[in-house]
């Protein structure tokens, strides 16, 4: 049993999702339950008010957006339909390693008649080699080594044209426990049931997000705590030049 002083420290273990071996339909029933506890805690919703707030700072109707790691790609889809009631148009192209994820992305867009662009991708072996308005992450973050998160920061950051967004869990006693309830409580999946425990103590802190952008060269990067349990990392080249500008 997890006791609380055993989250003080990041114990990163192997997630099933990322068995290559797993069964097909494992994988497939593990995607739904994680796009239904995606939409219960407002995944998309933490990503879409800095996305708005681009837009109208930028004065523009369109933005161009990268999702790396997108799953099922629920959290794009969310954000795309988010965007259309504000009459905003979100050209997003979401990646994935997975062929499963990205063949269960692609058929709930067709679908619901979805725009979004899915795309089998390892992020980290192939580098996107065209920059986006924005580049986005929802909770993968925690399934890298520190060496690995840092690359995948500094290819988001090198991507992203205006903003960069990471969301992801934050590594808390309470995080676990809500965690351990929402995914019995939302899922029938095994496999969810054992991964979703495993991301939290498997997560970074505020202090070690924080250290992990300084490492990639984000030293103006915020980040901020978000409900439940999740914490918002993000960035702007911009911000860095205005920095720079102003010390000059």
């Amino acid at each position: 049993m997890t006791r609380w002083s055993d989250l003080a420290t990041r114990n990163r273990q192997p997630e099933v999702m990322d068995q290559p071996d797993l069964d097909r339909e494992a994988h497939q029933a593990a995607l739904r339950s994680l796009a239904r506890i995606n939409f219960w805690s407002g995944s998309a919703g933490v990503l879409w008010p800095p996305l708005r707030r681009l837009a109208q700072r930028l004065g523009v109707k369109s933005l161009s957006v990268l999702d790396l790691a997108s799953g099922a790609g629920d959290v794009p889809l969310a954000l795309e339909a988010k965007a259309r009631r504000a009459g905003l148009d979100l050209r997003i192209t979401g990646c994935d390693v997975s062929p499963c994820a990205i063949h269960q992305a692609r058929e709930t867009a067709a679908r619901s008649g979805s725009n979004v662009r899915f795309e089998q991708r390892d992020v980290l072996s192939q580098p996107p080699t065209e920059q986006y308005d924005v580049v986005t992450c929802s909770l993968f973050l925690h399934h890298l080594d520190d060496t690995e998160a840092v690359q995948l920061l500094r290819i988001m950051g090198a991507s992203a044209q205006h903003l960069l967004l990471v969301n992801d869990l934050e590594r808390s006693a309470v995080g676990y426990y809500l965690v351990k309830l929402a995914t019995r409580l939302l899922s029938r999946s095994k496999v969810v049931w054992i991964d979703g425990p495993r991301s939290v103590e498997g997560a970074y802190s505020l202090a070690e997000m924080r250290a992990l952008a300084v490492q990639a060269g984000l030293e103006s990067a915020e980040v901020e705590r978000r409900h439940p349990c999740r914490m918002l990392l993000s960035w702007s080249p911009g911000a860095l030049r205005n920095r720079e500008t102003d010390s000059a």
